[in-house]
């Protein structure tokens, strides 16, 4: 570890250099799950992800102290209407890889939407906080169709296809079951939570 050394008189003292201010580790969402906004979100998180652990002296003001190792955690703040699936699945992929290493606490506060209900489910378990008034909503995946009746034909495979894997990952992510959400879905109406139910299906584990 690199040292100052400062004079003082006939002695000389030794002490570890100390940060004067603490690093910004507080990511946020919002807006539109997009290329743009997700394109930044994943290059915060890996930025974050690599300058997560620090080493710290017990006692700054002594050298001979226990080093000690910290790894910081990622604030992450979503407040989004939701957006492309295609963008919310490289964010979460991004947040499952940070997590192997460092914690992701997600904060969800105004509006927690569509695309956005993952993300915000996904953060460290234990540490997923949801904004009193905040309003959550859970709606099946969208699509456009277009062109020729085999275009149409195969971009409906590929509907099919985002939307398992989005219920695969919600009910791992939360306290839903595959039955639970597949009978949201099949309402065909977007489905409206208060942050006291985002708590009882485990999208988020404690209300501020």
């Amino acid at each position: 570890m690199e040292k100052r050394k400062l004079d003082k008189s006939e002695d000389t003292l030794y002490i570890a250099p100390v940060d004067t201010q603490e690093d910004i580790r507080t990511i946020s969402l919002y807006g539109d799950v997009d290329e743009k906004t997700c394109g930044d979100l994943v290059a915060a998180l890996s930025y974050l992800q690599d300058n997560a652990t620090v080493f710290r002296l017990e006692d700054p003001q002594d050298e001979n102290s226990k080093i000690l190792k910290e790894t910081r955690p990622i604030k992450m703040i979503i407040s989004t209407p939701g957006g492309s699936a295609a963008e919310m699945f490289s964010a979460y992929d991004m947040m499952r890889y940070v997590k192997e290493t460092c914690d992701i606490e997600t904060f969800g506060l105004g509006k927690v939407m569509s695309a956005g209900v993952l993300l915000l489910a996904a953060g460290t378990k234990g540490k997923r906080k949801i904004g009193a008034n905040c309003r959550v909503m859970i709606h099946s995946v969208m699509g456009g169709y277009h062109g020729s009746l085999s275009n149409m034909e195969n971009e409906i495979i590929e509907v099919r296809w985002i939307q398992e894997r989005y219920i695969k990952c919600i009910t791992k992510e939360t306290n839903l079951s595959e039955k639970q959400v597949r009978k949201m879905f099949k309402k065909h109406v977007d489905t409206y939570l208060s942050a006291e139910q985002a708590v009882e299906f485990g999208i988020a584990d404690e209300i501020v």
